[in-house]
Protein backbone atom coordinates (compact mmCIF):
# COMPACT_ATOMS: atom_id res chain seq x y z
CA UNK A 1 0.00 0.00 0.00
CA UNK A 2 1.25 3.56 -0.57
CA UNK A 3 2.26 5.26 2.54
CA UNK A 4 4.29 8.20 0.21
CA UNK A 5 3.58 12.02 1.76
CA UNK A 6 0.13 13.40 1.15
CA UNK A 7 -1.33 10.14 -0.71
CA UNK A 8 -4.91 9.00 -0.17
CA UNK A 9 -6.19 5.05 -0.19
CA UNK A 10 -6.39 3.12 -3.77
CA UNK A 11 -10.08 4.35 -4.99
CA UNK A 12 -11.47 1.07 -5.34
CA UNK A 13 -10.90 1.01 -1.47
CA UNK A 14 -12.32 4.53 -0.83
CA UNK A 15 -15.20 3.57 -3.32
CA UNK A 16 -16.43 -0.26 -2.06
CA UNK A 17 -17.50 0.31 1.05
CA UNK A 18 -21.26 0.50 1.76
CA UNK A 19 -22.14 3.51 -0.26
CA UNK A 20 -21.06 2.00 -3.41
CA UNK A 21 -23.67 0.11 -5.95
CA UNK A 22 -22.29 1.26 -8.97
CA UNK A 23 -19.64 -0.69 -11.28
CA UNK A 24 -16.31 1.73 -11.45
CA UNK A 25 -16.61 2.58 -14.60
CA UNK A 26 -14.42 4.70 -16.43
CA UNK A 27 -15.16 6.26 -19.60
CA UNK A 28 -12.64 6.96 -22.19
CA UNK A 29 -11.77 10.50 -22.64
CA UNK A 30 -9.33 11.96 -24.69
CA UNK A 31 -7.64 15.84 -24.87
CA UNK A 32 -7.63 15.90 -20.33
CA UNK A 33 -10.06 17.85 -18.51
CA UNK A 34 -10.18 20.43 -20.91
CA UNK A 35 -11.85 17.53 -23.84
CA UNK A 36 -13.78 15.89 -21.18
CA UNK A 37 -17.42 15.35 -22.28
CA UNK A 38 -20.29 16.29 -19.51
CA UNK A 39 -23.16 14.15 -19.07
CA UNK A 40 -26.63 14.67 -18.24
CA UNK A 41 -28.16 10.90 -17.78
CA UNK A 42 -29.45 8.86 -15.07
CA UNK A 43 -26.34 7.86 -13.40
CA UNK A 44 -24.95 11.86 -12.64
CA UNK A 45 -28.47 12.65 -11.79
CA UNK A 46 -28.15 9.92 -9.11
CA UNK A 47 -24.14 11.34 -8.27
CA UNK A 48 -25.75 14.80 -7.66
CA UNK A 49 -27.21 13.76 -4.15
CA UNK A 50 -23.64 11.45 -3.26
CA UNK A 51 -22.57 14.36 -0.87
CA UNK A 52 -25.74 15.41 0.45
CA UNK A 53 -25.40 14.05 3.67
CA UNK A 54 -22.78 16.67 4.27
CA UNK A 55 -23.73 19.76 2.91
CA UNK A 56 -27.32 20.15 3.96
CA UNK A 57 -26.95 19.35 7.65
CA UNK A 58 -23.85 22.15 7.78
CA UNK A 59 -25.76 24.71 6.02
CA UNK A 60 -28.65 24.25 7.90
CA UNK A 61 -26.94 24.51 10.58
CA UNK A 62 -24.50 27.79 9.92
CA UNK A 63 -27.64 29.70 8.13
CA UNK A 64 -29.65 28.71 11.43
CA UNK A 65 -26.49 29.88 13.90
CA UNK A 66 -25.71 33.01 12.03
CA UNK A 67 -28.91 33.68 10.94
CA UNK A 68 -27.93 34.10 7.09
CA UNK A 69 -30.30 34.85 4.23
CA UNK A 70 -31.44 31.49 3.07
CA UNK A 71 -31.45 32.89 -0.75
CA UNK A 72 -27.69 33.96 -0.77
CA UNK A 73 -26.64 30.54 0.96
CA UNK A 74 -28.25 28.51 -1.35
CA UNK A 75 -27.52 30.17 -4.90
CA UNK A 76 -24.23 31.12 -4.51
CA UNK A 77 -23.66 27.85 -3.00
CA UNK A 78 -25.13 25.95 -6.15
CA UNK A 79 -23.52 28.58 -8.04
CA UNK A 80 -20.11 27.40 -7.33
CA UNK A 81 -21.02 23.85 -7.45
CA UNK A 82 -21.88 24.63 -11.41
CA UNK A 83 -18.80 26.53 -11.77
CA UNK A 84 -16.26 23.59 -10.66
CA UNK A 85 -18.36 20.80 -12.70
CA UNK A 86 -17.55 22.78 -15.66
CA UNK A 87 -14.24 24.04 -14.54
CA UNK A 88 -13.23 20.37 -13.97
CA UNK A 89 -15.54 18.10 -15.99
CA UNK A 90 -15.36 15.79 -13.25
CA UNK A 91 -17.39 15.07 -10.06
CA UNK A 92 -15.07 17.82 -8.15
CA UNK A 93 -17.37 18.89 -4.91
CA UNK A 94 -17.89 22.04 -3.42
CA UNK A 95 -18.47 21.34 0.53
CA UNK A 96 -19.32 23.88 3.71
CA UNK A 97 -15.59 24.63 5.62
CA UNK A 98 -16.67 21.40 7.97
CA UNK A 99 -14.39 22.66 10.69
CA UNK A 100 -15.73 26.61 10.26
CA UNK A 101 -19.17 24.95 10.26
CA UNK A 102 -18.64 22.99 13.56
CA UNK A 103 -17.02 25.95 15.42
CA UNK A 104 -19.79 28.17 14.06
CA UNK A 105 -22.72 26.07 15.22
CA UNK A 106 -20.83 25.53 18.61
CA UNK A 107 -19.73 28.90 19.15
CA UNK A 108 -21.19 32.61 18.94
CA UNK A 109 -20.38 33.55 15.77
CA UNK A 110 -21.55 36.46 14.14
CA UNK A 111 -22.51 36.45 10.06
CA UNK A 112 -19.94 39.03 9.21
CA UNK A 113 -16.98 37.77 11.34
CA UNK A 114 -18.25 34.38 9.19
CA UNK A 115 -17.65 36.05 6.19
CA UNK A 116 -14.63 37.91 6.75
CA UNK A 117 -13.63 34.24 7.40
CA UNK A 118 -14.07 33.20 4.33
CA UNK A 119 -12.72 36.25 2.16
CA UNK A 120 -9.67 35.51 4.80
CA UNK A 121 -9.20 31.71 4.27
CA UNK A 122 -9.67 32.86 0.77
CA UNK A 123 -6.78 34.79 0.66
CA UNK A 124 -4.54 32.47 2.45
CA UNK A 125 -5.16 29.90 -0.15
CA UNK A 126 -4.57 31.97 -3.12
CA UNK A 127 -1.05 33.13 -1.78
CA UNK A 128 -0.23 29.68 -1.19
CA UNK A 129 -0.86 28.01 -4.33
CA UNK A 130 0.83 31.08 -6.15
CA UNK A 131 4.14 30.40 -4.01
CA UNK A 132 4.34 27.14 -4.51
CA UNK A 133 3.64 26.52 -0.98
CA UNK A 134 1.19 23.82 -1.53
CA UNK A 135 3.12 21.78 -3.87
CA UNK A 136 5.87 21.82 -1.11
CA UNK A 137 3.18 20.98 1.40
CA UNK A 138 2.05 17.58 -0.92
CA UNK A 139 5.65 16.40 -0.65
CA UNK A 140 6.03 16.90 3.26
CA UNK A 141 2.94 16.11 4.82
CA UNK A 142 2.38 12.28 5.62
CA UNK A 143 -0.84 10.03 4.73
CA UNK A 144 -0.87 9.61 8.57
CA UNK A 145 -0.88 13.27 9.24
CA UNK A 146 -3.85 13.64 6.87
CA UNK A 147 -5.46 10.96 8.28
CA UNK A 148 -5.41 12.34 12.00
CA UNK A 149 -6.43 15.99 10.71
CA UNK A 150 -9.60 13.81 9.02
CA UNK A 151 -10.18 11.31 12.57
CA UNK A 152 -10.01 14.79 14.65
CA UNK A 153 -12.76 16.32 12.23
CA UNK A 154 -14.68 13.07 12.42
CA UNK A 155 -15.00 13.37 16.15
CA UNK A 156 -15.80 17.23 16.12
CA UNK A 157 -18.56 16.67 13.75
CA UNK A 158 -19.63 13.23 15.93
CA UNK A 159 -20.19 15.48 18.96
CA UNK A 160 -21.79 18.64 17.05
CA UNK A 161 -24.28 16.00 15.86
CA UNK A 162 -25.09 14.52 19.00
CA UNK A 163 -24.90 17.20 21.62
CA UNK A 164 -26.40 20.01 18.88
CA UNK A 165 -28.79 17.95 17.07
CA UNK A 166 -30.15 14.37 18.24
CA UNK A 167 -30.66 15.52 21.56
CA UNK A 168 -32.02 19.15 20.76
CA UNK A 169 -35.91 17.96 20.82
CA UNK A 170 -36.61 15.52 24.02
CA UNK A 171 -38.03 12.17 23.24
CA UNK A 172 -39.80 12.79 19.92
CA UNK A 173 -36.17 13.87 18.71
CA UNK A 174 -35.11 10.35 19.55
CA UNK A 175 -37.72 8.79 17.76
CA UNK A 176 -36.69 11.26 14.85
CA UNK A 177 -33.10 10.41 15.11
CA UNK A 178 -34.41 6.31 15.09
CA UNK A 179 -36.33 6.75 12.23
CA UNK A 180 -33.71 8.71 10.11
CA UNK A 181 -30.96 6.21 11.96
CA UNK A 182 -32.89 3.15 10.36
CA UNK A 183 -33.63 4.42 6.76
CA UNK A 184 -30.21 5.31 6.00
CA UNK A 185 -29.03 1.97 7.05
CA UNK A 186 -31.50 0.73 4.87
CA UNK A 187 -30.53 2.24 2.04
CA UNK A 188 -26.95 3.25 2.35
CA UNK A 189 -25.30 2.24 -1.08
CA UNK A 190 -28.83 2.48 -2.89
CA UNK A 191 -27.96 4.68 -5.95
CA UNK A 192 -32.41 4.77 -6.95
CA UNK A 193 -32.97 5.84 -3.77
CA UNK A 194 -30.10 8.28 -2.10
CA UNK A 195 -30.32 7.81 1.58
CA UNK A 196 -29.61 11.35 2.67
CA UNK A 197 -32.53 12.15 -0.03
CA UNK A 198 -34.66 10.16 1.63
CA UNK A 199 -34.18 11.31 5.15
CA UNK A 200 -34.49 14.94 3.96
CA UNK A 201 -37.52 13.67 2.21
CA UNK A 202 -38.83 12.35 5.76
CA UNK A 203 -37.65 15.57 7.49
CA UNK A 204 -40.03 18.17 5.06
CA UNK A 205 -42.76 15.57 5.31
CA UNK A 206 -42.37 15.74 9.51
CA UNK A 207 -41.79 19.86 9.30
CA UNK A 208 -45.04 20.32 6.52
CA UNK A 209 -47.39 18.24 8.84
CA UNK A 210 -46.26 19.98 12.59
CA UNK A 211 -44.09 22.80 12.28
CA UNK A 212 -45.00 24.72 9.53
CA UNK A 213 -47.55 27.38 8.81
CA UNK A 214 -48.74 27.10 5.11
CA UNK A 215 -50.21 30.52 5.07
CA UNK A 216 -46.85 31.55 5.94
CA UNK A 217 -44.91 29.97 3.51
CA UNK A 218 -46.97 30.13 0.93
CA UNK A 219 -47.10 34.09 1.57
CA UNK A 220 -42.89 34.10 0.91
CA UNK A 221 -42.14 31.89 -2.49
CA UNK A 222 -41.62 33.72 -5.04
CA UNK A 223 -38.20 35.56 -7.21
CA UNK A 224 -35.64 36.23 -4.95
CA UNK A 225 -31.74 37.29 -5.39
CA UNK A 226 -28.93 37.37 -3.25
CA UNK A 227 -28.16 40.00 -0.88
CA UNK A 228 -25.17 41.74 -0.77
CA UNK A 229 -22.69 41.06 2.60
CA UNK A 230 -21.18 43.84 4.58
CA UNK A 231 -18.07 42.94 7.11
CA UNK A 232 -15.30 45.04 8.73
CA UNK A 233 -11.36 44.95 9.10
CA UNK A 234 -12.27 43.70 12.41
CA UNK A 235 -14.83 41.08 11.36
CA UNK A 236 -11.61 39.62 8.96
CA UNK A 237 -9.31 39.60 11.43
CA UNK A 238 -11.79 38.13 14.17
CA UNK A 239 -12.90 35.22 11.18
CA UNK A 240 -9.21 34.43 10.89
CA UNK A 241 -8.36 33.75 14.39
CA UNK A 242 -11.54 32.18 15.55
CA UNK A 243 -12.23 30.50 12.33
CA UNK A 244 -9.96 30.32 9.44
CA UNK A 245 -6.91 29.40 11.33
CA UNK A 246 -8.76 26.19 12.71
CA UNK A 247 -10.05 25.25 9.29
CA UNK A 248 -6.81 25.80 7.21
CA UNK A 249 -4.58 22.59 8.58
CA UNK A 250 -7.89 20.53 7.37
CA UNK A 251 -8.36 22.38 4.21
CA UNK A 252 -4.55 21.69 3.22
CA UNK A 253 -4.84 17.95 4.09
CA UNK A 254 -8.42 17.39 3.15
CA UNK A 255 -9.48 19.91 0.49
CA UNK A 256 -6.65 19.71 -1.04
CA UNK A 257 -4.12 16.96 -0.89
CA UNK A 258 -6.21 14.20 -0.77
CA UNK A 259 -8.81 15.47 -3.25
CA UNK A 260 -6.19 15.60 -5.87
CA UNK A 261 -4.72 12.43 -5.01
CA UNK A 262 -8.67 10.68 -5.27
CA UNK A 263 -8.87 12.75 -8.47
CA UNK A 264 -5.97 11.16 -10.12
CA UNK A 265 -6.59 7.74 -8.82
CA UNK A 266 -9.83 7.75 -10.09
CA UNK A 267 -9.74 10.13 -12.89
CA UNK A 268 -6.02 9.34 -14.19
CA UNK A 269 -6.60 10.28 -18.08
CA UNK A 270 -7.33 13.74 -17.05
CA UNK A 271 -4.46 15.52 -15.57
CA UNK A 272 -4.57 17.75 -12.04
CA UNK A 273 -2.07 19.67 -9.99
CA UNK A 274 -2.77 20.57 -6.75
CA UNK A 275 -1.81 24.24 -7.46
CA UNK A 276 -5.31 24.32 -9.57
CA UNK A 277 -7.24 22.76 -6.80
CA UNK A 278 -5.63 25.88 -4.57
CA UNK A 279 -6.58 28.22 -7.18
CA UNK A 280 -10.66 27.31 -7.53
CA UNK A 281 -10.82 27.00 -3.98
CA UNK A 282 -9.46 30.64 -3.36
CA UNK A 283 -11.79 31.73 -6.21
CA UNK A 284 -14.94 30.34 -4.61
CA UNK A 285 -14.04 32.28 -1.29
CA UNK A 286 -13.22 35.51 -2.76
CA UNK A 287 -16.32 35.40 -3.75
CA UNK A 288 -18.63 34.14 -1.74
CA UNK A 289 -18.50 36.27 1.29
CA UNK A 290 -19.49 39.34 -0.90
CA UNK A 291 -22.69 37.89 -1.76
CA UNK A 292 -23.61 36.25 1.28
CA UNK A 293 -22.56 32.87 0.69
CA UNK A 294 -21.35 29.87 3.38
CA UNK A 295 -17.15 29.51 2.95
CA UNK A 296 -16.44 26.51 0.84
CA UNK A 297 -14.14 24.19 -0.35
CA UNK A 298 -13.50 21.05 -2.01
CA UNK A 299 -12.80 17.62 -0.34
CA UNK A 300 -11.99 13.50 -0.68
CA UNK A 301 -15.00 12.55 0.69
CA UNK A 302 -17.25 14.42 -1.51
CA UNK A 303 -15.84 12.85 -4.49
CA UNK A 304 -15.71 9.65 -3.26
CA UNK A 305 -19.36 10.23 -2.23
CA UNK A 306 -20.54 11.92 -5.95
CA UNK A 307 -18.86 8.80 -7.43
CA UNK A 308 -19.95 5.92 -5.66
CA UNK A 309 -23.52 7.42 -6.60
CA UNK A 310 -22.81 7.48 -10.19
CA UNK A 311 -21.24 10.76 -10.99
CA UNK A 312 -18.54 10.21 -14.01
CA UNK A 313 -18.48 13.75 -15.25
CA UNK A 314 -18.99 17.19 -14.03
CA UNK A 315 -22.82 17.24 -15.06
CA UNK A 316 -23.36 15.47 -11.65
CA UNK A 317 -22.62 18.33 -9.60
CA UNK A 318 -23.87 20.98 -12.00
CA UNK A 319 -27.48 18.78 -11.86
CA UNK A 320 -26.84 19.45 -7.78
CA UNK A 321 -26.11 23.06 -8.40
CA UNK A 322 -28.84 24.12 -10.58
CA UNK A 323 -31.11 22.78 -8.51
CA UNK A 324 -29.73 24.49 -5.37
CA UNK A 325 -29.80 27.78 -7.60
CA UNK A 326 -33.41 27.29 -8.22
CA UNK A 327 -34.48 26.76 -4.73
CA UNK A 328 -32.49 29.58 -3.64
CA UNK A 329 -34.09 31.89 -6.00
CA UNK A 330 -38.09 30.65 -6.27
CA UNK A 331 -37.69 29.24 -2.72
CA UNK A 332 -35.29 30.80 -0.75
CA UNK A 333 -37.29 32.64 1.38
CA UNK A 334 -39.94 29.78 2.35
CA UNK A 335 -36.55 28.00 2.43
CA UNK A 336 -36.02 29.89 6.11
CA UNK A 337 -39.12 28.82 7.41
CA UNK A 338 -38.49 25.29 6.46
CA UNK A 339 -35.00 25.15 8.08
CA UNK A 340 -36.41 26.52 10.97
CA UNK A 341 -39.27 24.37 11.16
CA UNK A 342 -36.60 20.77 9.71
CA UNK A 343 -36.10 18.30 12.36
CA UNK A 344 -32.78 18.64 13.74
CA UNK A 345 -32.20 15.11 15.11
CA UNK A 346 -32.92 13.45 11.57
CA UNK A 347 -30.06 15.82 9.86
CA UNK A 348 -27.93 14.93 13.08
CA UNK A 349 -28.31 11.58 11.97
CA UNK A 350 -26.83 12.14 8.44
CA UNK A 351 -24.14 13.96 9.90
CA UNK A 352 -23.02 11.34 12.21
CA UNK A 353 -22.44 9.18 9.19
CA UNK A 354 -20.42 11.94 7.10
CA UNK A 355 -18.42 11.74 10.66
CA UNK A 356 -18.09 8.14 11.13
CA UNK A 357 -16.91 7.75 7.52
CA UNK A 358 -14.25 10.22 8.36
CA UNK A 359 -13.32 8.27 11.20
CA UNK A 360 -13.33 5.34 8.90
CA UNK A 361 -10.45 6.25 7.28
CA UNK A 362 -7.91 6.36 9.16
CA UNK A 363 -8.35 2.33 8.13
CA UNK A 364 -5.37 2.17 5.77
CA UNK A 365 -3.01 3.37 7.95
CA UNK A 366 -3.85 0.84 11.21
CA UNK A 367 -0.64 -1.56 10.07
CA UNK A 368 1.57 0.81 10.27
CA UNK A 369 3.77 0.98 13.15
CA UNK A 370 4.97 4.55 13.43
CA UNK A 371 2.15 6.02 10.85
CA UNK A 372 -1.26 4.41 12.83
CA UNK A 373 0.52 6.32 16.35
CA UNK A 374 0.73 9.37 14.88
CA UNK A 375 -2.77 9.62 13.24
CA UNK A 376 -4.42 8.67 16.70
CA UNK A 377 -2.14 11.54 18.56
CA UNK A 378 -3.26 14.15 15.77
CA UNK A 379 -6.75 13.29 15.54
CA UNK A 380 -6.98 13.97 19.58
CA UNK A 381 -4.93 16.99 19.36
CA UNK A 382 -6.95 18.30 16.89
CA UNK A 383 -10.66 17.42 17.86
CA UNK A 384 -9.42 18.25 21.57
CA UNK A 385 -7.23 21.27 21.58
CA UNK A 386 -7.79 25.00 20.68
CA UNK A 387 -6.13 25.15 16.95
CA UNK A 388 -5.60 21.69 17.12
CA UNK A 389 -5.76 21.63 13.40
CA UNK A 390 -2.56 23.69 13.42
CA UNK A 391 -0.83 22.13 16.22
CA UNK A 392 -1.96 18.50 14.78
CA UNK A 393 -0.61 19.24 11.11
CA UNK A 394 2.77 20.78 12.74
CA UNK A 395 3.47 18.23 15.10
CA UNK A 396 2.30 15.38 13.43
CA UNK A 397 4.29 15.77 10.61
CA UNK A 398 7.62 16.26 12.64
CA UNK A 399 6.82 13.29 14.80
CA UNK A 400 6.38 10.96 11.98
CA UNK A 401 9.51 12.37 10.00
CA UNK A 402 11.43 11.49 13.26
CA UNK A 403 10.33 8.09 13.75
CA UNK A 404 10.92 7.75 10.35
CA UNK A 405 14.44 8.74 10.18
CA UNK A 406 15.24 6.47 13.59
CA UNK A 407 13.87 3.65 12.03
CA UNK A 408 16.15 3.73 9.35
CA UNK A 409 18.89 4.41 11.72
CA UNK A 410 18.06 1.63 13.59
CA UNK A 411 16.19 -0.96 10.87
CA UNK A 412 16.25 -3.72 13.41
CA UNK A 413 14.16 -1.22 15.88
CA UNK A 414 10.67 -2.74 16.64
Amino acid sequence: MNTQPGTAPDPKARVTQPLQAAPVDRPHVSGGAAGARIRFNRNELAGAFGDMGTDIPLLIGVTLACGLDATSVLVMFGLMQVFTGLSYRMPMPVQPLKAMAAIVISQQVTAAQLHGAGLAIGLVMLLLALTGMLDWLGRVVPKCVIRGIQLGLGLQLAGVALGKFVLSDGAMGYVLALAAFVATVALLGNRRFPAALAVVVMGLVYAFAFNLEGDALASSLGFHLPSLASFSPADMATGFVVLALPQIPLSLCNSVLATRQLAVDLFPERPLSIKRIGLTYAVMNLVNPWFGGVPTCHGSGGMAGHFAFGGRTGGSVVIYGALLVTCGLFLGTGFDHVVKAFPLPMLGVLLLFEALALIWLIRDVVGEANGFPVTVLVGLVAAGLPYGYVIGLIAGTVLWRLGRRARLVSPDAP
